[in-house]
């Protein structure tokens, strides 16, 4: 007696059924993905700008100015291209009365000494998380603080 190798209808539906799931969650799995990304990108881009400002504020002797657009949601030092804010994220800032301008522009300016005139910038999530970076007005550096939602 020889039995039949293959699969059964029942089998074959499992796997559909299974593989259609996956299908179905995949869209999702990928927005988060996407939407982590561009955090991570965003945080790491302002810290790196931010610190850049600082090194190059003290070995040219000079002051540099690290801005926020709020109302245009993009960032940037001096005249270096400005990289514009993802969708997915929320902007704020604190800064000096001084350093903020009738435009919705908050700068923090990094001093030739190595201070600053301090503040911080906080990238939101669309959960309420996020990620503060504070830029002390005494020293310059910049640190950064988790925000819990």
């Amino acid at each position: 007696m020889q039995r039949e190798r293959g699969f059964t209808l029942v089998e074959l539906l499992v796997v559909f059924g299974i593989l259609a799931l996956l299908m179905g969650l995949a869209p999702v799995a990928f927005d988060r993905m996407r939407d982590s990304s561009e955090y991570r990108t965003t945080v790491r881009t302002m810290l790196g700008q931010m610190r850049s400002a600082r090194y190059r504020a003290v070995t040219e002797g000079r002051e540099v100015r690290f801005s926020v657009s709020l109302g245009e949601r993009n960032y940037g030092v001096d005249e270096d291209v400005r990289r514009t804010l993802p969708e997915s994220l929320g902007i704020r800032a604190v800064v000096a009365g001084n350093e903020l301008t009738g435009r919705g522009e908050a700068s923090i300016r990094f001093l030739p000494s190595g201070g600053a005139t301090g503040g911080s910038v906080e990238v939101l999530r669309a959960s309420g998380g996020g990620t503060r970076l504070r830029v002390d007005w005494l020293s310059g550096r910049t640190t950064l603080e988790t925000l819990l939602p």
